[in-house]
């Protein structure tokens, strides 16, 4: 599978910034029932991570009455520039794809897209997951579509082989440590994954980082310099991948492994465990028959969002200029049908993002579980999806891997990340203020 990590995002958000440049900073029956419409135009991306995605916006698009719908597949490298040039110019299309977090939030910040509050039922808003970093303002500027429960797996065999319940994973640092430990001690790389490629740390700084924060308002505020990486509890978590290279706990063959691959390096046993994404889990599960488990990453720090699950989702969102908002909105609310829901999951195999999606057709008990327990229970937005273009691609990424591979400690990783968010806000002052309104929105 790919996914949004088998791009460079520096290069996405260059060709954003650079389309930007030189444009300034009802009733009882559904809508898409009750109204009508001539044409709408949707442009969407998803085909490259889901497969069989495309199979469900045919198959959608031919079955919807009310208006005629025309969608256009992205290239993932243009799905941002393509859609703000054509917002500059005033022909955006109706509909449009976005990724969570900074990746739309420009866009929103740029004026190009509209607030979905009074055109989509809030009903089918919340209930859809939008997830709260598709919040500004106080308005609400995606449904979501699919999801994407970001997640840690277990070998299960791999446990046993150790003396450990493959039943029950650790869910304290000390315990996680304590089978880091036994693992290790069966000839197995106890934790890992692949790291060559840079993702790998971003999802553990996605994990990581909130260990130490009490909301994801407050992890702005290391971007605009209201907090600062240099203090211990927020370096901490790379002091903690530190610790684990110095114990030996790392897979040999992480450096030089990218992430996908890494992860199917937990899936045969190899490593005991790691990190890796929702959308795997029924393959997964299916390789390994049945015998990987999901986690939360075991607990070490004291903020309030230690120990909560993580749930991403893609969505879609309205231009600001659309031809048909209201036209747009009722399609939005169609795809949020019942039978749209269930056509998703007959398309990919997958979970929509929807909390009304009937759970009795997952016949697998480890996903039916990680729905559960990522999409159906509290859970917390991912926090990567926050940081600035130049910070993810300067400090996020090479932080992890030259901790991993002992040129830097945690703490001057922190150092690093310092002076990399300092920089970028010394150069992006109207940025930076949006940043500090966006806070707000996240309970900063």
């Amino acid at each position: 599978m790919t996914g949004k990590w088998s791009f460079s995002r520096r290069d996405v958000l260059r060709t954003s910034a650079a389309a930007g440049a030189g444009v300034a900073l009802g009733g009882m029956l559904p809508a898409w029932r009750a109204r009508a419409a001539a044409e709408l135009n949707m442009w969407w991306w998803g085909e490259q991570e889901l497969p069989g995605l495309q199979a469900f916006v045919d198959d959608s698009v031919k079955k919807y009455t009310a208006a005629t719908v025309k969608p256009m597949l992205q290239d993932t490298a243009v799905v941002i520039s393509q859609f703000q040039t054509a917002a500059a110019s005033g022909e955006a299309p109706d509909i449009q794809f976005l990724w969570n977090g900074i990746y739309h939030m420009e866009s929103v910040w740029l004026g190009y897209l509209q607030p979905l509050n009074g055109l989509v039922s809030d009903a089918v808003i919340q209930a859809s997951n939008p997830t709260l970093l598709s919040n500004f303002g106080g308005n609400t500027y995606r449904v979501g579509w699919y999801p994407l429960p970001m997640i840690w797996v277990y070998n299960k065999d791999a446990f046993d082989k150790a003396g450990l319940d493959g039943d029950k994973a650790p869910q304290t640092w000390d315990e996680f440590l304590a089978a880091c430990e036994k693992l290790k001690s069966a000839g197995i790389a106890p934790v890992g994954g692949g790291i060559q490629d840079g993702y790998w740390g971003e999802w553990y700084f996605g994990h990581a980082l909130a260990q130490n924060v009490d909301s994801a308002g407050e992890t702005i505020g290391l971007f605009t310099g209201e907090r600062d990486f240099r203090e211990p509890k927020y370096h901490e978590h790379w002091v903690k991948l530190e610790e684990l290279r110095k114990a030996g706990f790392f897979n040999s063959e992480m450096l030089s492994t990218e992430l996908y691959p890494g992860i199917d390096l937990i899936v045969a046993g190899k490593v005991g465990m790691g990190l890796s994404v929702g959308s795997r889990v029924p393959a997964d599960s299916k390789a390994s028959n049945g015998r990987v488990g999901t986690m939360v990453m075991p607990v070490y720090g004291k903020g309030k969002l230690a120990g909560q699950p993580i749930f991403d989702s893609q969505g879609l969102g309205i231009a600001a200029k659309a031809k048909d908002p209201k036209g747009a909105a009722a399609f939005l609310e169609y795809l949020q049908s019942p039978d749209r829901l269930k056509a998703v999951h007959e398309s990919t195999g997958w979970i929509p993002a929807n909390k009304n999606f009937d759970v009795s057709v997952l016949t697998d008990a480890t996903v039916k579980d990680m729905w559960q327990r990522w999409g159906l229970s509290p859970n917390i937005p991912y926090l990567s999806n926050l940081v600035p273009g130049q910070f993810y691609e300067q400090a996020l990424l090479p932080t992890a891997q030259q901790v991993v591979e002992g040129k830097i400690t945690g703490e001057q990783a922190g150092e690093l990340a310092y002076n990399v968010a300092k920089e970028w806000r010394d150069f992006n002052p109207d940025i930076v203020e949006n940043y500090k309104k966006w806070a707000v929105d996240l309970g900063g």
